[in-house]
């Protein structure tokens, strides 16, 4: 199954817009409840308005609101982005760390989020069990952990540890794109054969293959239809 995922999704990536350590930390912490799509339409006016650590540990609240209101929980998101200008800038310099011991210990940051930016600013692999992985990996059978803390290592034993962030970006693509929560594509799911889920969705093609969604929905189809 592996294999295929690499083959359907080669280019996967992490989905928030981000340039520095910082902005991709930031835009992690705001995703939170919502999508990510809806977080790269707010981040280009908040990167600009506040670039450093210290520019959110200064920030306004109400002002900050303002800017964080359509990603939901905007109350609490703000207060996790002042907590982490404050902590970044008192314990760290200004500087986004680059060790998940030290991540973790910022507000609002989880090990999700500590790995997602571990993976994509600093090269450092890692597994990044949200809810699409961790639903997938159950229904692939590859655990049946339920806990995201004993997900990440129970895939950890089973990937090369230099895969991790790809497998990551691979199979969140997937379940986002194909293996939906209620209704997975599955007649159209290039991992068909191999899934011992096949049958959850759909397993006509032509009813399945619309419910496949992204900019790879025909690369997608494509491969589905070939197996």
């Amino acid at each position: 199954m592996k294999r295929c995922l690499d083959e359907v999704y080669p280019a996967a990536k992490a989905e928030l817009d981000f340039t520095t350590p910082l902005e991709l930390l930031v835009a992690v912490v705001l995703s939170a409840q919502t999508t990510d799509v809806r977080v790269n339409l707010v981040t280009p006016a908040l990167f600009k308005r506040y670039p450093t650590a210290a520019d959110y540990a200064g920030a306004d609240r109400a002002e900050l609101e303002e800017y964080l209101r359509t990603t939901g929980f905007f109350r609490a998101k703000a207060n996790s982005v002042l907590g982490l200008g404050a902590a970044l800038t008192e314990r760290f310099g200004g500087e986004v760390p680059g060790r998940l011991e030290d991540l973790v210990t910022l507000p609002g940051v989880g090990r999700k989020t500590a790995n997602v930016v571990l993976g994509n600013a600093f090269g450092v692999p890692g597994i990044t069990v949200d809810t699409h992985f961790g639903r997938l990996v159950r229904r692939w059978g590859w655990t049946t952990e339920e806990d995201p803390v004993k997900v990440e290592p129970a895939i950890g034993e089973l990937i090369p540890r230099q895969e991790w962030t790809m497998l990551s970006h691979r199979v969140i693509f997937h379940g986002r794109r194909v293996c939906h929560a209620r209704k997975p594509a599955c007649g159209a799911c290039p991992l068909k054969r191999d899934c011992p889920s096949f049958g959850a969705g759909p397993t006509e093609f032509e009813a399945a293959a619309k419910l496949v969604k992204g900019e790879e929905r025909a690369h997608i189809l494509e491969l589905a239809a070939r197996g």
